[in-house]
């Protein structure tokens, strides 16, 4: 059996090397490093496979939220709302632009935003929502959308971890996550789903006004060289990037639906063990594209089998362990404990497996067998 990994990169590269070599020469070549013809190319690309009016790639995941909530004018003091239960760059763009952010309680079953916390959470101040697809499940989009429609509110969709994955609307219409809300951000960081070699995001709008603001954001504010006519950052994906992303994309399906069939076969394992709660599915995995494979475990000592997995050789994530309302950067009087029931459960429960494109069946079976080794000892 090969070495298990948490993210197999070398072997996933392996299938798409001469193309990505060959490339990466060519970009070293032509000497386009920056914003060269390959990153309109991937640009394109992008915007066809999502069906969204609007790509713009930018430097990271991060740089793409801040570039967002910067597009759309959103000023010091107002109120944004997101989920608790999520990676801290979430809210760290809030802060950084002097915005408010307001953290909410998720939802027990997928882990995403809770529409009720969100109704409660708003006032007079609030002008945006985030909701984050955590782990690569869309979150409640009809709801969050119509909420947004009462209150007159932007909806900013934080896409880093579910490119790929297709929301159905309760009408039927099926969407690409990420395109849903008035603007969205993604990240291609190389663990992502799609994720290049180093660092690159980009941002995605069907508004062509609020496209062309953001296209002046990220390169210094600049639309003609040194006119400067908004408040800009240096925020490129470079060509090398982009040609890597452009190899990657046309196998994301592929990727994805290998990440389905691996989260089937694990829950297969675990189905009916009732210390093991696997992830919430909709009837159907498109929405759902396994950034990670997150299992809730009920009186079982989660530290306990980290360890015995790392002992054999199994390495797994605990995504995450400290709730951001209780992080010191954003620690916040205002904050009831009584709001964070779900976030301060899912903090001491949750574990996540090895889930990446490569995958085998053996690998599959080894790492369950020692989660239910240890669970039903």
């Amino acid at each position: 059996m090969k070495k298990i990994q948490m993210v197999d990169l070398k072997g996933q590269y392996a299938h798409i090397k001469d193309r990505v070599d060959a490339s990466v020469l060519e970009v070293i070549e032509s000497s386009a490093f920056i914003n060269g013809p390959e990153v309109h190319s991937f640009q394109k690309e992008l915007e066809e496979y999502l069906g969204v009016k609007n790509v713009i790639p930018c430097a990271n995941g991060t740089d793409a939220l801040q570039i967002a909530m910067m597009g759309l004018g959103l000023k010091p003091g107002d109120e944004v709302i997101t989920a608790d239960f999520t990676f801290a760059a979430t809210v760290e763009v809030i802060a950084l632009l002097g915005l408010t952010p307001v953290l909410v309680d998720v939802d027990p079953i997928n882990f995403n935003i809770d529409i009720h916390a969100v109704q409660k959470a708003i006032t007079p101040r609030t002008k945006a929502i985030v909701p984050v697809h955590l782990f690569g499940q869309c979150a409640n989009m009809d709801a969050i959308m119509e909420i947004a429609e009462e209150h007159n509110l932007f909806v900013i969709e934080d896409n880093a971890q579910a490119i790929g994955a297709t929301y159905t609307s309760k009408d039927g219409t099926k969407k690409k996550a990420g395109t849903i809300g008035h603007v969205a951000s993604t990240s291609f960081f190389p663990s992502k789903n799609l994720g290049c070699y180093g660092d690159g995001g980009a941002i995605f709008t069907n508004d062509n006004d609020l496209a062309h603001t953001i296209r002046g954001i990220v390169n210094h504010g600049m639309y003609k060289r040194y006119h400067h006519d908004v408040v800009g950052v240096n925020s490129r994906l470079d060509s090398i990037q982009a040609t890597i992303l452009r190899a990657k994309l046309p196998h994301l399906d592929a990727y994805n639906k290998a990440r389905q069939d691996a989260a089937r076969k694990y829950s297969a394992a675990f189905l009916d063990n009732e210390k093991i709660i696997t992830p919430f599915i909709c009837e159907s995995c498109d929405c759902h594209v396994f950034h990670q494979y997150t299992l809730r475990l009920k009186g079982v000592d989660r530290d306990a089998l980290v360890k015995h997995l790392n002992d054999n050789d199994i390495p797994c994530g605990v995504y995450y362990p400290i709730p951001l309302h209780k992080q010191k950067a954003y620690a916040d009087d205002r904050y009831d404990e009584n709001n964070f029931k779900v976030t301060n459960q899912l903090v001491e429960e949750v574990i996540s497996l090895p889930m990446h494109t490569e995958l085998e069946d053996e690998q599959i079976s080894f790492i369950t067998a020692k989660v239910l080794e240890f669970v039903n000892k």
